[in-house]
This record gives C-alpha cells, structure tokens and sequence, in this order.
C-alpha cells in the first residue's frame, strides 16, 4: 500500500530518486523529457531524450538512448490527444524493481516529473490516496569516504 506520490528510481538511466504520482486514473505512465528525437539504428527505431528528473532545477539534463516500442495516441487529463513514443525501462519502487513501458513527453508545467499509470501498477501496488510518500522522503546521495578504497 503506497501513498499518491511516492519517490522512485530509473535505474537503467542512473536516477536514483524522481518524484511520481501514482494515478489510477490514467492508463499509461509518463516520464517528463525536456528534448527527444528518433533515428534508426540497426534498422530499427530508437529514441534520444534529455531527462532531467527534477525539472525546473535549473541544471542541465542528460541525454539518455532507448529502443522505440510503440507510438500510440494519448489524451491528457485536458482532454488533448497527442501521438507519443514509448519506451520500456525498469523502475525502482521501494525494494522492488520491475520493467513498466512510458511514453516520453514534456510535462514542464506539471508537479511531477512522471507519472505512474495503472498499467504498471496492476497487481503490484494499491494507493491510498489519503497517504503519501509511504516510502519515505528523497533519497539522500551517498557520500565517498575520503581516503577509502574506491
């Protein structure tokens, strides 16, 4: 049981906290990307994004790669249909880690980075919407010990 917003992890494009709404309501996930563009390699399509996890930071984003798995039509809570790439990718959700596909679009103006959709929650994890950050707050970055083996 986890609350509507919950701090996660993207292991395979190294962010080890982004903040997530978990929202029964919509279908598919979401990942914010300030920048994307497709090619082909190897005779098959790919995406190139720049995910920068915490958005409005300030910071520069980093640019990450992905096989392409589909493009489907999405409708945003506004009612707005938009043709959008997925890509599959694991998250970290507590101690648990598992694939889920999200499509890649830029959520500039919204509180959340990603949003977290029923599809990649079924069967795994149930919301309380009176709850949240059942997790626990941001993960801390881990110091190196100075003078350690590195």
């Amino acid at each position: 049981m986890l609350g509507w917003r919950e701090w996660l992890a993207l292991p395979d494009f190294g962010v080890r906290a982004i903040k997530a709404k978990l929202d029964s309501g919509a279908r598919s996930s979401s990942l914010h990307v300030e920048a994307i563009e497709e090619f082909v390699r190897d005779e098959a399509a790919w995406v190139r994004f720049a995910l920068d996890p915490k958005t409005r930071s300030g910071r520069r984003a980093r640019w990450f790669e992905a096989p392409l798995a589909d493009r489907r039509t999405v409708t945003d809570s506004g009612g707005r249909s938009a043709l959008r790439p997925f890509i599959r990718t694991r998250v970290r959700v507590g101690d648990e880690v598992f694939e889920i596909e999200t499509n890649l679009t830029n959520r500039h103006g919204m509180m959340f980075p990603m949003l977290l959709g029923r599809t990649a929650m079924a069967g795994r994890i149930v919301v309380d919407p009176e709850r949240s950050f059942v997790l626990g707050d941001k993960p801390r970055r881990r110091k190196r010990k100075q003078g350690g083996p590195e």
